[in-house]
């Protein structure tokens, strides 16, 4: 009888000592006492700088003189520059001309931009008539002024397609008749 109260009280004392150690790990585990469904704010081991959090990469699309292909110009910008009107933001900066003097700009030096406008998955530009006026540079050199701006535009993910329009008019063409306006233009893989 007597090894069966020792054996009871040794249970009891094992079932004591195996519920306090659950319950210390419960509440290591839970946060020490926390609400577990609160949610904690995630800290970083290194913070950005603001000055780094504001600035995007984008490329724009200028004639390589030294390949003589289109090829990306990598600029890092201001991200507030692209709220308002991204699109014509980036027209606004090939119309500038590239940074890199190995580069150079296909569109007219006199162009200006009327409008920029997303419509579904096309971007609509409305260009003044410089962009076509007195243009006969061949086909190959109009396909390689649309390329820029297509190329540029379609590196926006909402992007697909680019309509051109001079002063409003959508039945446009450069004045040799290479490149019509009448389609959007999309990106040549």
């Amino acid at each position: 009888m007597k090894n069966k109260k020792i054996t009871m009280y040794v249970g009891i004392v094992f079932l004591i000592l195996l519920i306090c150690v659950i319950g210390y790990l419960v509440y290591v585990n839970v946060g020490r006492g926390e609400n577990p469904e609160e949610i904690h704010e995630y800290t970083p081991q290194a913070e950005l700088p603001d000055e780094e959090l504001r600035r995007t990469m984008i490329n724009l699309y200028f004639f390589d003189v030294a390949t003589g292909e289109l090829k990306p110009e990598a600029r890092t910008i201001e991200s507030i520059e692209l709220l308002h009107n991204p699109y014509q933001r980036l027209v606004e900066l090939l119309l500038e001309g590239p940074q890199d003097e190995t580069k150079a700009s296909l569109i007219p030096e006199d162009t200006v931009l009327n409008s920029a406008e997303l419509r579904g998955n096309v971007v609509y530009l409305d260009f003044s008539e410089y962009f076509v006026k007195e243009q006969a540079l061949g086909e190959e050199q109009e396909r390689r002024i649309i390329r820029s701006i297509v190329n540029t535009l379609t590196e926006l993910i909402e992007v697909d397609a680019v309509k051109i329009n001079i002063d409003g008019n959508e039945s446009v063409a450069f004045p040799d008749g290479y490149v019509s306006f009448e389609a959007p233009f999309r990106r040549e893989r």
